[in-house]
């Protein structure tokens, strides 16, 4: 397990090692021990691009903070329906809900970008946050729906006989107990957003609002040269968020798909 392990993970040992290297030297070693070293790649990269790196930093962080809000809200709502209220067709709308998991993002991305196009807020960050403030995310909503049936309606019937309504119910009694939940979701969509290339890419053409993994291709050139080490350094840079995020929220997050499911 450690020999495979060791496989696995070095790739990434090696482009932290190469960060660290010459541009000219990064491709003519393997190994992963290096003589001394040298951060030109790290100062070069931060301003190699049409801004500097933190702008695109900053972009990304948006964009992640509008997604974690916007699932969390609508995807919570929507669970909350399909889990706890009775309404005429709520199977068939379940039912459609999750076979909406299974279309991939290349067959709507066409009529999106149409849409968004015609409404002129192409290069805006609304036609990646609106569909978040839409519960498109099924995968979420399926994921709460789970759990919140494994909470006791014994705890709705004693709340509403004190008079409480839905609202009141959903936001006193069973929002703070399906936390875990809403972790595993926060940290689910951190994780996509932040390393999403291929919509940012369709709707984020102006380098005022593109984001990390946008920006780390713009250092591969096809026509001529191309950065290397800039693209290492600052793909070690991109990488930290996302592994400080699973280093705090991993206990969050196997108790959230754990937990999930159970009933």
């Amino acid at each position: 397990m450690l020999l495979g392990a060791f496989l696995m993970i070095y790739p990434l040992l090696w482009l932290v090692v190469s960060s660290f290297r010459p541009a000219d030297e990064i491709f003519r070693h393997s190994g992963l021990f290096i003589t001394h070293l040298d951060f030109e790649n790290y100062t070069s990269g931060w301003n190699a691009l049409a801004r500097p790196f933190q702008s695109y930093l900053m972009n990304s962080a948006i964009l992640v903070i509008g997604a974690i809000i916007g699932n969390l809200f609508s995807c919570s709502l929507a669970a909350y329906a399909f889990a706890r209220l009775e309404f005429r067709g709520k199977k068939w709308m379940f039912g459609a809900m999750l076979l909406t998991i299974m279309i991939p993002i290349h067959v709507i991305i066409v009529p999106q970008y149409i849409f968004f196009s015609r409404l002129d807020l192409i290069n805006t960050f609304v036609p990646l946050l609106l569909p978040k403030f839409l519960a498109t995310d099924s995968f979420f909503v399926f994921l709460m729906v789970q759990f919140i049936r494994g909470i006791p309606r014994e705890l709705d019937e004693a709340a509403r006989v004190d008079g409480a309504g839905h609202p009141r119910i959903f936001l006193k009694i069973i929002l703070p107990l399906m936390t875990p939940a809403l972790a595993a979701t926060a940290i689910f969509t951190f994780i996509w957003t932040w390393n999403d290339f291929f919509s940012a890419l369709i709707f984020l053409t102006d380098a005022d609002v593109q984001t990390v993994p946008v920006a780390l291709r713009s250092f591969i050139d096809a026509s001529g040269s191309s950065n290397f080490g800039g693209m290492f350094a600052m793909s070690i840079v991109s990488l930290f968020p996302v592994f400080l995020v699973f280093l705090f929220g991993q206990k969050y997050l196997v108790k959230g798909i754990a937990t999930t499911g159970l009933k």
